[in-house]
């Protein structure tokens, strides 16, 4: 059909939802920019004023860890509190020196001042712990409450008290919780280095202020306001300190990929030769929609964490999924406004790029000269000779297709060869001892280990609940049954609850928390030892502590993993099948992108866990933290569906309009590798900025996302998926015709839309100058 009777056939058509949301944004610029920052303001302000809540304990229900907790919840009233290490080390002499003991007790005075500090127990009273050559010693804190409740100040304060007896002689550390919460208040955003990261990235892509501008705009206005909405989320359900950090990491990855691609496409259509109003308006009703369908595929991805049944992740699932809906509805209004008014207050304020000339002013039109002006003027001279060729991407596609068997197998060796660390992996908590060197958690954790042994940083408490009130003789025996053990270097003396219905013990492995023999200890005790004694004595035990809780919660991981990869798997790819009427594309996609979560997985484990590179980063090496793998999965998932969606819907239109398989492929990869390569460098570049955290949690995100996306943009989308649809010919877009009837239509490309106009030569280099 000839392009002008597309048009008049389009123009007869009611307008689709997305061109009159365009029509909406574009024609109140200001409203639509005013709306969004008054959302922002208002978010704010409620969210300040109402404060965030606070997690105070992460709880899991069902396991003999939350057991024993709640055992000392319901029987230990005072014991509700968190608990701190002071640890000093004597430089000379030791610390029973008079000047040093002095010093130690006038800071401790200091410390027990604070309001938030329920008490102190020095090193040498008969609670506290030194070393037997007299060097190093322990002084236990007590706070009033759960850190997480204490505001950062007071723990400050109390950490600068306890520095106060520094000295040449005496060497002062802080460890424990109270500890981290300092550490992690002290450290700077490291969000602001991955903005400045994207808006290079952008610069380089587009070549003008303006239009860089746009992607950033729209995606801080729309984190803005996301994280006011996470902090009133905070007091509906559970949500952790780390929700907020991750929700502006995945914001800023995909809001600024999805403003990136309209715009591309609205500059696309301008080159064409279209009219401001029609690009904006073609540009929602294209790349629009393919932003909301990619979108919905993350969300599903998040949404699924809620299937774990951890009451704490539900606000990092919900807070994600908000980040990732702000930035689509930011692409959608508030892009097409800013779009339409360009010309007006932005271009007045801002420099615009000239490939040919340099820097030059809008008001002045006075270019601003750079290097290299004579190589430019040359490949704007040779554009036309590599159109007649084709685009590299072009080029690529076809070398691909031409040896598609050698591309998949060169790609899968790769994936599956960065996937096999995976086999090793283990889950667990890390602890201080990972922590960044010459951090004091760090230290305190070092120094505890070589005064008292490494399992002294991770002991098990065992809660036992009596067969008779005020039983004496039932813990003792408790504990001299753990003490016979040959896992064990010292089991402390029984302590009874007020009401004499519960007795703790508390009993140090010889091991580290996050050693693998520790966890082999603490199965042999759950399984073997506490059994016999409960045989013995009537007693009901169960076993808590920092090592047990980590294994718990790693069973409770892997018991829900099955059931949450099949849900947010099979989600997505019906929503495929729906878009793209093919059975074959959402298989392929499922397979191609569990094979990106591995590799990535995999480069995880090797860094992190294996220690390859984890010196460059400032870590130590140690387990996998347990959710890391489900966070990454859901995360990791929906980013490749974006990929996906984004490049499979050119696919698609290029095969709805010529049935011709290989050219599909080719103009897909065409139309959409250079804004494929610039998304994946922004969030490479975003994600990897979170490895400058000091949280290992956060560099573990981080440097996973970031592999994740380089992994899927080069290897996926550049080499396994042209090779795969070729391969697959036009058995792609099969669909047994009984499916077709019952499936819901999505469709992703608006119908009766004119093919793009060809700008001619003239215009080209009109644009270039």
């Amino acid at each position: 059909m000839p392009a002008n009777s597309q048009c008049v056939e389009l123009a007869t058509r009611p307008a689709s939802r997305f061109v009159r949301l365009a029509r909406v944004c574009s024609a109140h610029p200001w409203r639509t920019f005013l709306v969004w920052l008054l959302a922002l303001v208002v978010l704010q302000v409620v969210a300040s004023g109402v404060g965030k809540k606070e997690i105070s304990s992460f709880r899991l229900p069902g396991t003999e860890s939350q057991r024993a907790y709640d055992l000392l919840a319901a029987h230990f009233p005072a014991a509700k509190g968190d608990s701190d290490q002071i640890v000093y080390r004597a430089r000379s002499g030791t610390l029973r020196s008079p000047a040093i003991k002095a010093r130690i007790q006038a800071s401790l005075k200091q410390v027990a001042a604070s309001p938030d500090v329920a008490s102190v127990d020095s090193p040498f009273s008969p609670r506290g712990q030194v070393s037997k050559d007299g060097q190093i010693g322990v002084a236990t804190l007590n706070y009033a409450n759960s850190t997480n409740d204490i505001k950062l100040k007071p723990l400050q304060k109390v950490e600068t008290a306890a520095f106060g007896a520094r000295s040449p002689q005496l060497q002062v550390e802080h460890g424990g919780p109270g500890a981290e919460v300092v550490r992690f208040g002290n450290q700077g955003p490291s969000e602001g280095v991955g903005v400045i990261a994207a808006a290079i990235v952008l610069l380089i892509t587009f070549g003008s202020l303006v239009a860089a501008g746009l992607p950033l705009i729209a995606t801080l206005l729309a984190l803005g306001c996301t994280l006011g909405v996470i902090t009133l989320l905070s007091h509906l359900v559970n949500t952790p300190d780390f929700a907020a950090q991750l929700a502006t990491l995945i914001g800023l990855g995909v809001g600024i990929d999805y403003a990136l691609f309209v715009v591309t496409r609205f500059r696309a259509e301008v080159r064409a030769g279209r009219d401001r109003a029609e690009a904006v308006a073609t540009a929602i009703d294209t790349a629009g929609r393919t932003v909301m369908f990619a979108a919905i595929t993350v969300v599903i991805a998040l949404l699924g964490l809620l299937l774990l049944g951890l009451s704490f992740m539900h606000g990092v699932a919900l807070g994600a999924a908000t980040a990732v809906l702000a930035t689509m509805f930011a692409a959608l209004t508030i892009i097409p406004a800013l779009m339409s008014s360009s010309h007006g207050f932005m271009d007045g304020l801002l420099l615009e790029f000239d490939r040919r000339g340099g820097f030059r002013f809008w008001f002045t039109k006075r270019r601003i000269p750079l290097p290299g002006r004579d190589w430019r003027a040359r490949r704007f001279a040779n554009r036309e000779e590599r159109r007649a060729r084709g685009s590299g991407w072009a080029r690529w596609s076809r070398t691909v297709q031409r040896r598609p068997w050698l591309a998949a197998g060169v790609a899968l060796i790769v994936l599956l060869l960065l996937a096999l660390p995976i086999t090793n992996l283990r889950l667990g908590s890390s602890d201080a001892s990972v922590d960044p060197p010459g951090s004091t958690t760090r230290a305190a954790y070092q120094l505890i280990a070589q005064g008292f042994g490494a399992g002294t940083n991770g002991s098990f408490l065992l809660v036992a609940e009596l067969p008779k009130k005020n039983d004496k003789a039932t813990p003792a025996q408790i504990a001299a049954a753990v003490k016979k053990d040959r896992d064990f270097t010292f089991v402390a003396p029984p302590a009874s609850s007020p009401d004499g219905r519960v007795a703790t013990i508390t009993a140090y492995p010889r091991t580290g928390p996050q050693d693998k023999a520790t966890t082999d200890t603490l199965n042999r005790l759950r399984n073997e030892v506490v059994p016999q004694i409960e045989k013995q004595t009537g007693a009901t035990i169960e076993v808590g502590g920092f090592t047990a809780s980590s294994e718990d919660f790693s069973r409770v991981v892997a018991s829900k993993l099955p059931l949450f990869v099949v849900v947010v798997v099979l989600f997505s790819a019906l929503l495929l099948l729906a878009v793209f009427r093919s059975a074959m594309i959402p298989v392929k996609a499922a397979l191609m992108n569990l094979l990106s979560i591995g590799a990535a997985l995999g480069f995880v484990t090797l860094v992190f866990q294996e220690g390859h590179g984890a010196s460059a980063l400032g870590i130590g090496t140690g387990p996998i933290e347990s959710f890391v793998p489900v966070l990454m999965f859901a995360i990791v998932f929906g980013l490749s569906m974006d990929y996906e969606v984004f490049l499979i819907s050119r696919v698609h239109e290029a095969w709805e309009r010529t049935h011709d398989a290989s050219g599909a492929v080719a103009n897909g990869l065409q139309t959409t590798g250079r804004v494929i390569t610039a998304a994946a460098a922004i969030m490479v570049l975003v994600f990897a900025s979170f490895a400058l955290a000091d949280d290992r949690v956060i560099k573990e995100f981080g440097i996973g996302l970031a592999s994740a996306v380089l992994i899927d943009a080069v290897l996926i989308r550049c080499l396994l998926v042209p090779a795969v649809m070729e391969i697959l010919g036009k058995r792609a877009w099969w669909l047994p015709s009984w499916l077709d009837r019952r499936l819901p239509r999505l469709a992703i490309e608006p119908e009766g839309r004119p093919e793009p106009a060809i700008a001619s030569p003239a215009v080209r280099y009109s644009e270039a100058r």
